[in-house]
């Protein structure tokens, strides 16, 4: 039995998140997904990126739910631009995902 299939609206219409996870070396890996835990053990179990593979991951340092895969995305390009002590503070709570988005693009309404 197949599972239930998508189309791409659907898909952009579930809630997205970004999640950041801390490797063994101390970096941090950034990526996208509708289910963060799962990822996350895809990840640990090297199913995931080749950088998780090579760097394993040893936590979710955090996660921000967006309103859809597309916003997802960009969200994912700011932070990847970001040096690792301004993902530190972006997971410490010192700077808001919202200040790293233009100002039309919006967390998901019951995330803020």
């Amino acid at each position: 039995m197949r599972g239930k299939s998508f189309t791409y609206a659907d898909i952009d219409a579930m809630p997205w998140f970004l999640y950041l996870i801390e490797c063994d070396d101390g970096s941090l890996y950034t990526g996208i997904a509708t289910d963060v835990q799962a990822r996350f053990t895809a990840h640990a179990s090297g199913k995931g990126a080749r950088y998780t593979q090579a760097k394993k991951p040893l936590r979710i340092a955090a996660s921000f739910e967006l309103a859809g895969r597309s916003e997802a995305s960009r969200a994912e390009y700011r932070v990847k631009q970001l040096t690792v002590r301004q993902k530190r503070a972006l997971i410490a709570g010192e700077r808001t995902l919202e200040s790293l988005l233009p100002a039309a693009e919006a967390l998901a309404p019951d995330a803020a």
